[in-house]
């Protein structure tokens, strides 16, 4: 017992620092606690998206950084030698920076969750919707990498040799400058191709393209490159600049509705009305077609076929091929069991009385 007294009266200072610690740590878990409790109580009824948002969110740096803030403030009352607590506010400084940088990048993804509450992408007509979250990831991805670039700069800063060997390098920043800008033109090019399309909105979130003959829906647009995700769940990833700098089709530019075509080529004693009429008849008992434009016109005449156009529209790009798929398979069948003579066939003549070898009519 006189052993553990002793031990205690010689590092009496340290447990009693270790202890101011301890109940700095506790209160800043112990605030967290309350001010989500209270944020709870206040917001449940009124606005639960908020608060979900928030709660989820927040949860990680709050618990870091509260019971951070208590140790900072308490850090005075340590009885600790000068040259440890001058050590100790450092740390605490450079933790105090990493955390608030830590909650700075999860209020953008509350704000983001924010903004995609509000206006849903997951509605048909969404085009307001995709310009405006586009730009504002755009914006989120900038603000992210400045809030890190800073909070490290922040860092840096506070240690006074690395302050020194700022000074000195302000002086060569040009050349620098010169060098990083040849060596990362390419990097450049990209971020400023990503703001003009966040602004400019040749392509936005969602929407359906062609690229390099595959066709595909945006769905992820990042700082320096776009993923499309292909219609076989494939995922084609192109530079910010290409879509600068290179044509390409955007089937959801002004609108997501769209024309579908079915072209069918039939013998020229097809009867055309009756297979306008089934084609009426098929697009009114489906609800792929959404009853805007329906015409059947035959468009052109080769040296053996008739070539028939099918035209009609749909909502989007997934219907319109669904649609195109149902019409075809109907158009089809319907010639095979009313008029099968009209399917396409190679006619020929023969003048005499001798047939011509195999070889000439195979």
């Amino acid at each position: 017992m006189k052993y553990l007294l002793s031990i205690y009266e010689r590092y009496q200072g340290e447990f009693a620092g270790l202890a101011i610690l301890g109940v700095a740590v506790m209160l800043g878990i112990l605030t967290k606690f309350l001010l989500f409790k209270l944020l709870n109580l206040f917001n449940r009824r009124e606005n639960p998206v908020t608060v979900k948002s928030l709660t989820r969110h927040l949860n990680g740096p709050l618990s870091f950084f509260m019971p951070l803030l208590f140790v900072s403030i308490a850090l005075p009352l340590l009885p600790y030698s000068p040259t440890l607590l001058r050590s100790l506010r450092r740390l605490t400084e450079i933790l105090d920076i990493i955390a608030f940088a830590w909650i700075l990048v999860k209020l953008t993804d509350v704000a983001r969750d924010l903004v995609r509450h509000k206006y849903a992408i997951e509605k048909p007509d969404n085009m307001r919707e995709r310009k405006l979250i586009t730009q504002l990831q755009f914006l989120r991805k900038i603000t992210v990498v400045t809030i890190i670039f800073l909070a490290t700069s922040l860092i840096l800063l506070s240690f006074e040799p690395v302050r020194k060997l700022g000074t000195g390098l302000l002086t060569s920043a040009g050349v620098a400058g010169i060098v990083i800008g040849f060596a990362a033109q390419t990097s450049i090019a990209n971020l400023l191709a990503g703001l003009q399309i966040a602004f400019t909105q040749p392509i936005r979130l969602d929407d359906v393209l062609v690229v390099e003959k595959e066709f595909g829906r945006v769905e992820e647009i990042t700082l320096t490159y776009v993923v499309l995700k292909l219609w076989d769940n494939r995922r084609l990833i192109l530079p910010l600049n290409y879509f600068i700098q290179n044509p390409f089709q955007n089937w959801t530019r002004t609108g997501s509705d769209i024309l579908a075509t079915v072209y069918l080529y039939t013998d020229y004693t097809v009867a055309i009305e009756p297979l306008r009429k089934e084609f009426d008849r098929v697009l009114a008992h489906t609800d792929l077609w959404d009853k805007r434009v329906s015409v059947l016109q035959v468009t052109d005449s080769k040296e053996r076929t008739l070539e028939l156009r099918a035209l009609m529209s749909a909502a989007n790009s997934s219907i319109a091929w669904d649609l195109r798929c149902h019409v075809r398979e109907k158009l089809v069948e319907f010639i095979q069991r009313s008029n099968p003579t009209a399917l396409p066939k190679t006619r020929s003549e023969f003048v005499g009385d001798k047939l011509p070898p195999l070889a000439e009519l195979s």
